[in-house]
């Protein structure tokens, strides 16, 4: 059994949204995303599919040339190789679930 959560230890940073692994699964990453309001992941695409769950606050998540609005409780799953961003609107947490192949490493490159 693994345990984590995604309002203990929370950290933000100025600069950028804060990375954290919260656990990792036999399958799967668990990575925590805080952001603060107007911060942003520049558009990027995932070599593996990717679930993204807001937990709190909200954001823009730009997709295929549209701009879906996204908020609490919202989830959205990608394909592999699909060019997305997103911008903070609301300061927010941000689950992010990545395959286990998938390097925690590249996520901290897209923010920086």
């Amino acid at each position: 059994m693994i345990t984590s959560s995604l309002t203990a230890n929370l950290t933000n940073k100025k600069e950028k949204p804060a990375i954290t692994l919260l656990m990792e699964t036999d399958t799967s990453k668990e990575i925590r995303i805080v952001f603060q309001k107007s911060q942003e992941m520049k558009e990027h695409s995932t070599p593996k599919p990717i679930v993204i769950e807001i937990f709190e606050g909200e954001i823009k998540f730009g997709i295929h040339k549209e701009e879906l609005h996204l908020k609490k409780g919202d989830l959205i799953a990608l394909e592999a190789s699909v060019p997305h961003n997103l911008l903070c609107i609301e300061d927010a947490i941000v689950r992010l679930t990545i395959a286990k192949t998938a390097a925690i490493s590249r996520v901290n490159k897209i923010v920086s």
